[in-house]
């Protein structure tokens, strides 16, 4: 499997960055794009990179937020998958800023040829997209700092991911992590039948080193997984538990990996 950061955070040598997640996974004979920031730096970052961006079987989005989708609007069709919430206008509590999807349901719909489910979904005979994660942990999705047009709590429950079956184990794929990272590990498990877990890899939305972060330490040393990388929304105190925890190196745009 090989995955290529188009948009982190973090900038690269050669490559910018930007508030925002994108990366393109090539694994099961598949070229998915998960995510595609909030312009088009994923765009200009592959052409640094020399990435080809052409053939790509599907779009998956993994959470209606703009850092993730809006990137979509310099996209030119094909599959786009995520969760029918994606669409709801959401704000930001503190000043009311607005940070859902720029483009509609039907925007989006008109353009590419979209599918919504929150169910898991096959995409390949190795790869699932989540749907919905269920909320099961005591520590996880606890709070949170986002409201919709009511100003009622928004817990994002449109995040999800992507569980991919390697010959080692699952490998998760998240956005944001809005779910909790334990939650959603517990759920690949479920949703795909393989109970050794392999690694994950993407935005955790811890921002502190608090017991959040700490619990999720715990269950990742008690699993054993080969691969921790957290990026975008992990903030420098969890990242630098997680440092000292499993000796990570930070995520750049640019970077290609190669599992």
């Amino acid at each position: 499997m090989k995955i290529s950061i188009l948009t982190d955070n973090c900038a690269g040598t050669w490559t910018t960055a930007a508030h925002g997640l994108s990366y393109l996974i090539e694994y099961d004979g598949k070229r998915i794009l998960f995510d595609t920031g909030q312009s088009d730096l994923f765009l200009r970052n592959a052409g640094i990179m020399g990435v080809s961006m052409d053939n790509m079987d599907i779009t998956v989005l993994s959470h209606g937020h703009f850092d993730h989708g809006n990137g979509l609007s310099y996209l030119t069709g094909g599959k786009l998958l995520c969760h029918p919430g994606c669409f709801v206008k959401r704000y930001r509590r503190q000043d009311n800023i607005s940070i859902g999807l720029k483009n509609s349901k039907t925007e989006l719909s008109s353009k590419f040829d979209l599918q919504t489910t929150d169910q898991p979904l096959k995409i390949t005979e190795n790869i699932y997209f989540l749907g919905g994660i269920p909320r099961l942990t005591g520590f996880e999705s606890q709070k949170t700092s986002f409201v919709f047009d009511d100003g009622s709590p928004d817990f994002v429950i449109d995040d999800s991911a992507l569980a991919l079956i390697m010959p080692e184990g699952l490998f998760v794929v998240t956005g944001c992590g809005h779910s909790g990272i334990v939650n959603t590990l517990e759920y690949s498990r479920k949703v795909s039948g393989i109970n050794k877990l392999y690694g994950i890899m993407g935005g955790f939305h811890l921002k502190e080193n608090d017991v959040q972060t700490q619990e999720t330490i715990k269950y990742i040393k008690e699993n054993k997984l080969t691969y921790v990388l957290p990026s975008h929304c992990t903030e420098l105190p969890a990242l630098c538990a997680f440092h000292k925890a499993f000796s990570i190196s930070q995520l750049k745009t640019g970077d290609i990996l190669t599992f």
